[in-house]
């Protein structure tokens, strides 16, 4: 990077050791400022909705939506319009279809592997019969940060902001829909309803994650970071904080990273989660295994040469034998 200045680093150190220095020139740049304020956006809305989608089980649905933007994408492309509306509009009429299934509909995988190898083969009808360098859609399947304009973070604010207050108003409802529907349905809840606001709260998570992260690792944002959160703590107000954390603090450093590194961005995102999920995985067998390494290096302590013996007149402990001196 030019304008850094020269001290003797190691080879294999690629950044500078003045953080502060590096961060003023990064922000100085419009596509790093843009970038900073998408994945901020996105990833508030994504820790939320990761948490809906591992309480609701909607893992699959989550990766069906992605691909299905894709083919939305595509047919967008083909008609000349933004790749990003075409994205929308295919996972929210995709998820407004689920969330009819009725309960369940997660749970359905068969249904919604059905539309997903349909609208699959539509996109690549769209594809071929585009005659033109299909750049815009194929960047949907792995992002494209370098592309962020201030109208792309504008409109993914638009986009976001709503979702983001419905899911405030119907949090408690929808969260207790998600931990138990059946008893939900009893108390009068209406559960459909509710299932189809958690169904476009996620298309339109998905549509804008794709910017960043791309349809084929758009699990790292929808459902790793709620993974995370249920294994840490039990309460949801928690668990959301935990989970929108854990998105911020993967897609600010994966853009810290890619700003020195030639690879995408997406992939180191998707590496800080993937290393933070395993990390969190391993906790409950390291907690395991500490009885067993204590009772162990208490043994060898013990078995250790040299070990200081009882005092012969430590209380309780039995004296010197009598000597029998016989007959004089």
């Amino acid at each position: 990077m030019t304008g850094l200045p020269s001290l003797p680093f190691p080879p294999w150190v690629w950044w500078n050791w003045n953080i502060v220095y590096d961060l003023r020139i990064m922000f100085q740049l419009e596509f790093f400022r843009n970038l900073i304020e998408a994945c901020t956006m996105i990833s508030v809305l994504a820790g939320i909705v990761s948490y809906l989608v591992v309480l609701r089980r909607s893992s699959f649905a989550s990766h069906a939506l992605g691909h299905v933007g894709f083919s939305g994408a595509a047919g967008a492309v083909l008609f000349a319009v933004n790749p990003f509306y075409g994205l929308l509009i295919a996972t929210t009429v995709s998820a407004t279809g689920m969330a009819a299934l009725g309960q369940k509909a997660s749970h359905r995988d068969v249904e919604i592997g059905t539309v997903l190898a349909f609208m699959l083969g539509l996109g690549l009808l769209f594809l071929s019969a585009y005659k033109g360098f299909a750049t815009e859609a194929y960047s949907i399947l792995f992002g494209e940060v370098v592309g962020i304009d201030n109208a792309q973070v504008l409109l993914t604010l638009e986009t976001s902001l709503p979702v983001l207050i419905v899911l405030g108003l119907v949090y408690r409802q929808l969260l207790f829909a998600s931990l138990d529907e059946e008893v939900a349905e009893a108390k009068g809840m209406h559960t459909v309803a509710l299932g189809l606001v958690f169904m476009l709260a996620l298309a339109v998570a998905i549509s804008i994650a794709v910017t960043v992260i791309g349809v084929l690792l758009i699990f790292a944002l929808t459902v790793t970071p709620g993974a995370i959160a249920v294994r840490l703590v039990k309460r949801p107000l928690y668990a959301v904080l935990i989970a929108i954390l854990v998105s911020l603090f993967a897609t600010w450093t994966g853009a810290f990273i890619a700003f020195y590194e030639a690879e995408p961005t997406s992939f180191f995102i998707v590496t800080i989660i993937f290393i933070i999920y395993m990390v969190v995985r391993a906790l409950p067998y390291v907690r395991s295994l500490r009885p067993a390494l204590a009772g162990i290096f208490s043994a060898r302590r013990e078995q250790l040469p040299g070990s200081p013996a009882p005092p012969i007149d430590a209380p309780g402990a039995p004296g010197p034998a009598p000597i029998d001196s016989g007959p004089l």
